[in-house]
């Protein structure tokens, strides 16, 4: 369990990192196009550790995976490409710093999910968590005003919603994670270019269709964030093997925290007290719900 949540936490800071810099020296790039190559140069960084583990025989867990068990990979692969073309989407349409604490009430959606589906038991401190975690979004949404204001500026908030609907597609993929990763066994060493392959078959078409003409010269930054990914998913897979997905979702999005804070500090994005208090209410949130 110890080692599992010390994945979490690197995880955390490797993606917070990864979102910021997505917002700081992307912007402009079809969602479609740079998730297809960012994966690819993933991929080819992941490489050595997936050629090893075929060499050690690891190939036979896929071998071994039955019609469901594909078919909860492939939902698992949609929901992850999905969930982070709208959250690109999100935050190309509004601030990073805004974006990020909605998007990140990930696992008050994720307990649920295990509670209908495998069978988790949700106790009242994690009732309790996704009630303070979802008051992020309400907070993010927070001006001076009456008290109804906040959900009229959601119902009015394009980027709020894609945030929203985008956790919700992440909560589906995080609990897929966990099935593949433990109920499944597939190693970490195969599940990550499974799962990234997976992601670039899907947006293929449509990144080649939105290939903007100065992609070149962006090779470099294409190939910094690429090492992220596979740095990313690795500790994240890892994590997901080893404890509960209601566990680790929750440290992994503390991420919230770090992205408002660059956002706000480096950005200049306003509001930031309000979208500072919203993150670490997300962060207290998913706490409750990990404890």
């Amino acid at each position: 369990m110890e080692l599992g949540l010390g994945y979490a936490v690197l995880a955390a800071f490797v993606w917070g990192g990864y979102l910021f810099g997505l917002k700081q020296y992307f912007e402009g790039y079809p969602a479609t196009t740079l998730t297809v190559c960012v994966n690819a140069f993933a991929i080819a960084f992941y490489l050595p550790v997936t050629l090893r583990a075929l060499s050690n025989g690891a190939g036979s867990a896929l071998a071994g995976l039955g019609a469901l068990d594909v078919g909860v990979v492939a939902l698992t692969v949609c929901a992850t490409a999905g969930a982070f073309v709208l959250f690109l989407y999100a935050i190309a349409e509004g601030d990073v710093s805004y974006v990020t604490p909605i998007n990140k009430i990930v696992p008050a959606l994720v307990v649920p999910i295990e509670v209908l589906a495998l069978g988790e038991v949700l106790t009242p401190l994690q009732l309790l968590g996704v009630v303070v975690a979802t008051s992020a979004i309400y907070v993010a949404n927070y001006r001076a005003g009456g008290l109804l204001d906040p959900f009229r500026r959601i119902a009015r908030s394009r980027p709020a919603q894609l945030a929203l609907l985008s956790a919700a597609l992440y909560a589906v993929s995080d609990v897929g994670k966990r099935v593949a990763l433990q109920e499944l066994a597939i190693p970490t060493a195969l599940w990550v270019p499974v799962l990234l392959s997976g992601i670039l078959l899907v947006l293929l078409v449509p990144a080649v269709r939105e290939r903007p003409d100065a992609m070149r010269a962006d090779l470099p930054k294409f190939a910094v964030a690429g090492a992220f990914v596979a740095t990313g998913e690795h500790v994240t897979s890892l994590a997901f093997s080893l404890v509960p997905a209601s566990v680790a979702s929750p440290i992994i999005n503390t991420q919230a925290i770090l992205v408002v804070l660059l956002g706000g500090v480096v950005l200049g994005e306003e509001h930031f007290r309000v979208r500072v208090a919203a993150a670490v209410l997300a962060v207290g949130g998913v706490t409750l719900i990990a404890v």
